[in-house]
């Protein structure tokens, strides 16, 4: 029972995703992609996906999106950041868009 719970969480954030990553594209595409890191081609994807097909595609088991850092370094540097609480956040993010622009150059 407890396995299936995980499950329908799983789903339920799968879609919650998904439908965050439309509204973010659909909004701003060149924040949407940087934000989400991801390129032009699985942008358009995502953007055209309907209904149906955003439902099958949360109904996997797996978690489509992934954790922003690049390993536990990065994350132990936003965690244990000395500055003020108004720079801790545009820490956090240069950090993030190093990963994002090292991802997309490798073409991930």
């Amino acid at each position: 029972m407890m396995n299936t719970n995980h499950l329908d969480e799983i789903q339920e954030l799968n879609l919650a995703y998904l439908l965050l990553a439309q509204r973010l594209l659909n909004d701003d595409r060149a924040a949407a992609m940087f934000r989400l890191k991801i390129d032009d081609e699985t942008a358009d994807l995502l953007v055209s996906l309907g209904v149906a097909q955003l439902t099958r595609l949360a109904r996997t088991n797996q978690l489509l999106c992934h954790f922003g850092f690049e390993g536990v370094e990065q994350l132990r540097q936003v965690i244990d950041n000395p500055r003020d609480n108004g720079l801790s956040q545009f820490h956090a993010s240069l950090l993030m868009a190093s990963r994002g622009n090292a991802s997309m150059s490798r073409g991930v």
